[in-house]
């Protein structure tokens, strides 16, 4: 398809691509990517198939972009006669509709279904056979289970390998990476082995030499530490003392609980030091060392020596110099996760040809791969007839969103609360971070803690009708999924924009009630006060505490005065408007109206208008991992559409009589009356 033969239509202010046939999806890669709503979406947090978006990101980086759709389209239309069939939506192909080696998959996937004389393949059918496939032994995914094993030995071996690897498959089985990995460690651990065999010096004590070396280095740091300081006091005999430590550092542990270890003790030397003295073993020996040295003489001294009570330093260096090979050789061994399944069977896998056999078995598996990946490509076929128009038509263009055809994939459900219903709320994981960005929407947004049991999950509910005076955090809600599953919700925070011209033309009234309200509360509380603390003094000063004096209604006759000044002013301000007003002709009337109206009101609509007239899709997505392309404006007359009010249906019948209604202040139209008729005096007065 040439870029000129592309059909757009106009929603949110911008031009969109129509894309309603097989042609035009197969060729959008034509289409100049600046025509495209979005270049980029994340595979999860959208309602849309799992496992039909993981086979379109085709690099696992859990994001689509318009390559991997260009490509997909693509592929698809090159395996059907008529690429009409990528956009009807249906997961069922005739098999006449397929062409290409991908049609003898098909036939072998009904074959094996015992339909053979099938004239149709459907995506259930290649689920069940990818089922059966997968639970067989061979199956062509390059693991192998011990189930498949030809003999006793080799299903241990392959047991050994899921033991001690730390790559785990669902379900258990073994690759030919585990294969090798684990022979290798193998190799390298019974080299290292046999290594102690050729060299008799590496265990001078058999079997023994292990905890020979093992009590060597647990007081190898003492003895050299001990030995030193008997060097220095030979050096210099006035040195013998100070090589010791003090007697202030003794003095400090006699007032101290030595029942226990501890580590200043440990940090003493293991022996008082002097010059030419040997190292003890068996007494004077610091007691936090006692046992170590018990276990060296026990278990390198007297195999390598014989008794000694004490030992030189020629004698200590005699032993370092046979142990000093063992732990050479064991500072070389090797790390692996192997050596759990002990020396001999190490040597004995070593030795034997069970790698060449667990290869031949993968082998045979992987000769299975074409025909997996044959079955694999005619599901991943179907999952494109399915999904693929859906996925274009929700990403190229807004199209499900602007024609309100249904829920574009971005449309987690739909919020109730405050007697409307929002359609336009998002999944969100990180509610301060998404807020920071999708605020540039100008959209008023009222994030929402959605509960279902244990489950729990975070919208964004975008307000787009009405007004925000009952919005409140901690109201509370419920939250419809896609799958119309209920979940309780509560407001845990809002983004204050205008919703309604209607909610900016009340809101200059509404505040100024609001400020005389507070106004008059306040003197009303002031004089109060004032009348509180007056009738405290003079009970104090008479000492009359006579309760029916101290509540005469007479004391608080202030507080009705300071009511009656702050509604006398208004009534003044009232008074002088009034006034004007008859003071003009009588078709100025409406006009002079509709200016004060206007004065009033005017400003805040025209800010709530501007405002409206940028309200923006692209932030609120943006801010869950899209790209957006374009400016996806939401205007008055659709994001009303967006959030749809409280009403009564149609023909349904309606009592206007409310037994709880208040009653009818008589006086009040009587007062009104007064009123009008001293204004149509003073206008005929007047003229």
């Amino acid at each position: 398809m040439a870029s000129d033969t592309w059909r757009f239509f106009r929603a949110g202010g911008f031009d969109q691509v129509r894309l309603e046939t097989g042609a035009e999806l197969a060729a959008l890669g034509s289409l100049d990517p600046k025509l495209w709503v979005a270049l980029s979406c994340p595979t999860r947090g959208i309602e849309f198939d799992s496992g039909t978006i993981d086979l379109i990101d085709t690099d696992g980086d859990g994001h689509i972009r318009a390559q991997e759709i260009i490509e997909a389209g693509q592929w698809a239309a090159g395996l059907l006669n008529d690429p009409e069939w990528l956009v009807r939506g249906t997961d069922t192909l005739p098999l006449s509709a397929i062409e290409g080696d991908i049609l003898g998959a098909a036939k072998h996937i009904l074959k094996a279904l015992g339909k053979a004389e099938a004239g149709e393949i459907s995506l259930s059918d290649c689920v069940a056979m990818r089922e059966i496939f997968a639970g067989l032994p061979f199956n062509g995914d390059g693991i192998v289970p011990p189930e498949a094993a030809k003999s006793e030995s080799q299903r241990q071996t392959m047991q050994d390998i899921l033991d001690s690897m730390e790559e785990k498959n669902d379900p258990p089985g073994i690759s030919q990476a585990m294969i090798d990995t684990f022979f290798a460690e193998i190799a390298a651990y019974a080299s290292w082995i046999k290594a102690a065999d050729s060299a008799p010096e590496i265990l001078p004590l058999a079997e023994n030499t292990e905890q020979a070396a093992q009590s060597w280095l647990m007081l190898k740091d003492k003895a050299e530490d001990y030995f030193r300081r008997c060097r220095i006091a030979e050096y210099e005999p006035r040195a013998a003392l100070l090589v010791n430590r003090p007697e202030q550092d003794f003095i400090a542990l006699a007032s101290r609980d030595l029942s226990h270890a501890d580590e200043d003790i440990a940090a003493f030397p293991i022996a008082a030091a002097a010059a030419n003295k040997p190292l003890p073993l068996m007494e004077a020996v610091n007691p936090l060392w006692m046992e170590a040295a018990s276990r060296f003489h026990d278990f390198a001294v007297l195999p390598l020596l014989g008794e000694q009570a004490s030992l030189t330093e020629r004698q200590w260096r005699f032993i370092a110099s046979k142990l000093q090979p063992y732990e050479n050789w064991q500072s070389g061994k090797p790390a692996v996760s192997i050596e759990k399944l002990g020396k001999e069977r190490i040597l004995a896998l070593a030795s034997g040809d069970e790698k060449s056999g667990l290869d031949a078995l993968v082998m045979q598996d992987m000769a299975l791969e074409p025909e997996m990946k044959a079955i694999a490509s005619v599901e991943k076929l179907l999952r494109y007839c399915r999904d693929l128009s859906n996925l274009a038509n929700n990403f190229v263009s807004f199209r499900d969103f602007y024609t309100r055809r249904g829920k574009a994939i971005f449309q987690a459900g739909t919020l109730y609360l405050d007697g409307r219903s929002c359609e336009l709320c998002v999944s969100v994981d990180d509610v301060a971070k998404h807020a920071a960005l999708a605020t540039l929407s100008r959209i008023c947004l009222v994030y929402c803690e959605c509960r279902r049991g244990a489950e729990k999950m975070t919208i964004a509910a975008a307000f787009t009708a009405g007004d925000s005076d009952q919005l409140m955090t901690g109201r509370n809600g419920v939250f419809y999924d896609r799958k119309g599953l209920d979940w309780d919700a509560s407001i845990i925070r809002i983004i204050e924009h205008p919703i309604s011209i209607g909610q900016a033309f009340m809101a200059p009234y509404k505040t100024i009630g609001k400020m005389v309200g507070e106004q008059i509360q306040k003197i009303a509380a002031s004089r109060s006060r004032a009348v509180q603390e007056s009738t405290a003094k003079s009970i104090i000063e008479s000492g009359k505490a006579e309760s029916k004096q101290a509540f005469d209604v007479g004391k608080f006759a202030g507080i009705f005065a300071a009511i009656g000044l702050a509604v006398g002013a208004i009534g003044t301000a009232l008074a002088s408007v009034v006034t004007g007003l008859l003071g003009l002709k009588f078709w100025q009337l409406p006009f002079a109206l509709l200016f004060l109206t206007m004065a009033v009101s005017g400003p805040s609509m025209l800010i709530a208008w501007l405002k409206l007239r940028q309200r923006n899709l692209g932030p609120i997505l943006d801010a869950n991992g899209w790209a957006i392309n374009s400016r996806a404006k939401i205007n008055i007359p659709f994001g009303t559409s967006l959030t749809e009010m409280a009403k009564l249906p149609e023909g349904s019948q309606r009592a206007l009589t409310d037994p709880y209604a208040e009653q009818k202040r008589t006086w009040v139209w009587y007062v009104l009356a007064i009123l009008a008729g001293c204004a149509a005096l003073a206008w005929v007065y007047r003229h």
